[in-house]
């Protein structure tokens, strides 16, 4: 029995998402660091550093993680749109319960970082599997049109 719930929640899937999620990271960090050292304000640094790891996320976890490789534009975009929208929820998510942790409840900020952080894992993953990039009943990515 923990042989079966070991292999339903570690496999190819699970574990690409947390390789291209520590790789989204790196994207956000190196982006961040190459702008804010070539003069860039912070916050236009943080905008554009987010904006590229969610696009890196989005074809990384479009092709490599949940497999799914309609090219439809119309599928295309439905799926990009869902995927931004979701990040940005989570995004704001983050930021919210980090103001309740931090400033409400006078958690440690590495502390509170690391439950949104475990937090933003399993709800971007269950956006992308279930509603983003899911399969119809026969397994086969639905093309949407």
């Amino acid at each position: 029995m923990i042989e079966k719930i070991f292999h339903k929640f570690v496999n190819r899937e699970s574990v690409t998402y947390i390789i291209f999620g520590v790789l989204t990271t790196a994207v956000d960090w190196i982006t961040y660091t190459i702008l804010w050292r070539m003069g860039a304000d912070y916050r236009v640094s943080t905008a554009l550093s987010w904006a590229a790891a969610v696009l890196f996320a989005f074809v990384t976890n479009k092709l490599f993680v949940f497999r799914s490789f309609s090219m439809n534009p119309v599928r295309l975009w439905r799926e990009f749109a869902s995927f931004v929208t979701a990040r940005a929820a989570t995004g704001i998510l983050t930021m919210v319960m980090m103001i309740v942790m931090v400033s409400g409840l006078h958690w440690n900020e590495f502390v509170g970082k690391l439950i949104v952080s475990a937090v933003n894992l399993v709800l971007n993953y269950i956006f992308s599997k279930w509603f983003i990039f899911k399969k119809t009943n026969d397994g086969v990515k639905n093309d949407g049109l």
